[in-house]
């Protein structure tokens, strides 16, 4: 293993713990997901621990104004919710930087795009949490992960955001979660 690796590992041995104190800001909810802004979407990025693959929505990949080039061919099905198929219309990787203010991190994160509905700019799923170190806590709308220095990383859930997106998914009727029957490569 080398030092480098040695390092990041290192920085995932951090305890994260939510406290009393995490509460403190938090709006009392009726079991809202956590949604995070992160610096490639910039607001709207649904944390979803349920989502086998990190997803970017095309409405998403065009506001940013990224080139269909920069997408590589997914041979994999991706299924929504109700079952149906979503169209997968490519796979990229994009460097994402999540921030709380004193600390960061900044990691190369491949997104399926695909071609369905969402009130979410993009879905973070396993994958990422898993290789961030990440824990989400819904009952304190937050995620905490380490930076590379041992310092804990705490993004707070917009919970006006949150609400926004509900009520746009309900006023489409269209909302889609999102279950990949494997991982982008």
């Amino acid at each position: 293993m080398s030092v480098e690796a040695q390092r990041t590992d290192e920085a995932f041995d951090v305890d994260l713990v939510f406290t009393k104190a995490d509460l403190e800001d938090v709006v009392p909810h009726d079991n809202d997901p956590v949604v995070i802004s992160a610096v490639t979407a910039g607001r709207k990025v649904l944390v979803d621990q349920g989502s086998l693959a990190d997803v970017m929505f095309w409405t998403t990949f065009n506001k940013l104004q990224l080139s269909p080039n920069m997408l590589r061919s997914y041979d994999g099905c991706l299924y929504g919710f109700a079952g149906d198929q979503v169209e997968v219309r490519g796979y990229l990787e994009l460097r994402t930087t999540f921030i709380d203010g004193t600390a960061s991190r900044t990691k190369s994160i491949r997104y399926l795009v695909v071609n369905a509905f969402s009130a979410y700019n993009m879905l973070l799923g396993r994958p990422t949490l898993n290789r961030l170190g990440a824990v989400p806590s819904t009952r304190h709308m937050k995620m905490k992960l380490p930076d590379l220095t041992g310092k804990v990383i705490t993004i707070k859930s917009d919970q006006k955001e949150v609400k926004r997106c509900y009520e746009n998914s309900l006023r489409t009727r269209r909302g889609v979660s999102m279950v990949a029957s494997g991982a982008p490569l």
